[in-house]
């Protein structure tokens, strides 16, 4: 039976209390340091990390039969990323990514039927069904997107921290990013201005290997990309994306950083994705091999947490499948339920496009 491995994270920063104020959605109020025996604890993460799983195998399925149009890029073998980090967040913190999105917004406590909603182009999605599967944004959360030019959205989350800055709030910026996207310009100006004016974002690079089929060893001059942050005199550290607690420990002092001293971090979280780039890519035999697929998949970081908890008796197969069972009961009445939505329209397009603002110099309306 699988047991959870040791972190292999490199703290660079003097260690921080953390303050980890939220629950597997990022909605409650969580312990102020890491328990890793508490079991109400472990069910939250196991059950944010099975509902993404579950949420994208049938994203998948929809794909496949034409119910979503466009690119659709699922989150399979991640969930410890997302999880892990926004369980730490406050209600009043802000998150953006890239177009990898449904993970994410799940875990953030955005409705499996507002995404499933946008998915299918329906106008109660999240973005009016004009945003697709790329494109999630949620107000309501802090969820700023869901962003499809790699990179474009990395100087987005600085401009987040500045405001956050100069408006003398104690917020902090979540900002994911694939690690393709370190060998982007904008991710180079917008960290050294982030260094250089001590803003409180926490820049994750989910490095799963490979940027589209690009592997990174193929793409970067240097394979510890966490120490690009040494550039911008910044702290940054790297631990195991497949170990949810690891993610926790590593993100929770970033926070803690951010938050207490508007100090950003560069974070690197070594994961892996089970299924292709996008679900127009093969899973295995073109730039990966079959037999590297599976050894990784022996990491699931679900499989890793569930076996935790069954090896300290805190749940046994009973429970796991009910779980699973009330979770798949769950994406199907979210599916059944879009079914059933007006699509958007085409008039629509033209709303949301501009908004009426009003300043000293001019005053501008929607044309």
């Amino acid at each position: 039976m699988a047991t959870k491995k040791k972190s292999d994270e490199k703290a660079v920063q003097r260690p921080a209390d953390k303050k980890g104020n939220g629950g597997a959605g990022g909605n409650g109020t969580g312990p102020s340091t890491e328990v890793r025996g508490d079991a109400k604890l472990r069910q939250e993460l196991l059950r944010s990390m099975l509902l993404q799983r579950r949420f994208e195998e049938r994203c998948a399925e929809a794909y496949a039969l034409g119910k979503i149009g466009g690119f659709c890029h699922l989150y399979i073998g991640q969930e410890a990323v997302s999880t892990g980090t926004l369980s730490m967040l406050r209600p009043d913190d802000y998150v953006i990514t890239t177009y990898r999105d449904h993970g994410q917004a799940l875990a953030r406590g955005i409705s499996p039927r507002a995404i499933m909603a946008e998915l299918f182009g329906r106008q109660d999605g999240t973005s009016h069904g004009k945003g697709g599967s790329m494109h999630i944004f949620d107000a309501k959360t802090n969820f700023l997107g869901g962003h499809g030019i790699v990179g474009g959205h990395v100087p987005i989350a600085t401009g987040v921290g500045f405001a956050i800055k100069y408006r003398g709030g104690d917020q902090v910026c979540i900002c994911f990013m694939g690690e393709s996207v370190v060998n982007t310009g904008a991710f180079h100006e917008a960290l050294n201005m982030a260094g250089l004016w001590k803003l409180p974002v926490v820049y994750i690079i989910e490095n799963n290997r490979y940027g589209m089929g690009t592997s990174l060893e193929r793409a970067s001059a240097i394979h510890d990309i966490y120490e690009r942050g040494a550039a911008y005199n910044m702290p940054r550290a790297q631990c195991d994306g497949q170990d949810v607690f690891a993610v926790r420990k590593a993100v929770g002092e970033a926070i803690d950083r951010a938050r207490k001293d508007s100090i950003p971090t560069l974070l690197e979280v070594r994961t892996y994705r089970f299924m292709g780039h996008s679900m127009s890519d093969a899973v295995s035999g073109t730039y990966r091999t079959k037999a590297e697929l599976e050894e990784h998949m022996k990491r699931d970081p679900i499989a890793l947490l569930r076996h935790t908890m069954q090896d300290g008796a805190e749940i046994d197969d009973a429970w796991v499948q009910k779980l699973d069972e009330e979770l798949k009961a769950e994406v199907q009445a979210a599916w059944d339920f879009v079914e059933l939505l007006h699509p958007c329209v085409v008039e629509d397009l033209w709303k949301d496009v501009l908004v009426e603002t009003t300043s000293q110099e001019h005053t501008s309306t929607p044309g």
